[in-house]
């Protein structure tokens, strides 16, 4: 089995299975009444941390493509995008019919007036411009250069969507910040390569003069 078979036949089935396994868990729990106390709070958390966690195996995706020279693991990171983009909605759309009953002055009013509330608002903004160009027709209109460089938003996305975790929080920010730790590694995963690369042909041109 060829590395893009294993991709499209192990793999992206796996992905999908991890990536719906909180969404069933969540239906579970509203079939059966097992939510607990505040069933709006873990619907919210469950989906807003959902969100954050697959967002982070997204952006994981290209520094384990190159230390493994496996370049088809590529092949993952739309469904995985799309995926942390889907439940990014479903937390924001919980807060809107929960919170504000689907009145847009009144979220509106929210976003103005909380910073937590702006900067995920914000986030999600940049998912949803990221999730519609992201089809191969959106990469042949924009062109593979300007595509990238658009793409590369999703660590700004990833960043507030941090930030709008840790105001959240406000008291035990242990979570919030692991996971900014580990938005921080990959962000290392991806300057280094890019520095060294820009090194090396700083210095041929050098040679070259």
């Amino acid at each position: 089995m060829t590395d893009g078979q294993v991709v499209r036949k192990i793999l992206k089935p796996l992905v999908w299975i991890g990536c719906l396994a909180p969404a069933a868990w969540l239906v579970r729990g509203i079939v059966i009444g097992d939510l607990g106390a505040d069933p709006v709070k873990t619907l919210t958390h469950t989906t807003g941390l959902s969100a954050l966690t697959i967002l982070l195996v997204t952006l994981g995706v290209t520094p384990v493509r190159r230390l493994l020279s496996r370049p088809s693991l590529v092949l993952l990171r739309r469904p995985l995008g799309l995926f942390a983009w889907s439940y990014a909605v479903v937390h924001f759309l919980i807060y809107a019919v929960f919170d504000h009953r689907l009145s847009v002055p009144e979220i509106s009013e929210d976003v103005a007036k909380h910073p937590w509330v702006l900067v995920g608002f914000s986030a999600l903004l940049l998912l949803t411009t990221l999730a519609v160009t992201s089809p191969a027709a959106a990469i042949r209109r924009l062109g593979a250069r300007r595509w990238n460089r658009l793409h590369r938003l999703v660590y700004l996305a990833a960043t507030l969507v941090i930030l709008h975790f840790l105001w959240l929080v406000k008291r035990d920010v242990t979570e919030p910040v692991r996971y900014g730790v580990i938005l921080g590694v990959l962000l290392l995963a991806r300057a280094i390569p890019a520095l060294v690369r820009s090194r090396r042909a700083g210095g041929a041109a050098a040679e070259a003069s």
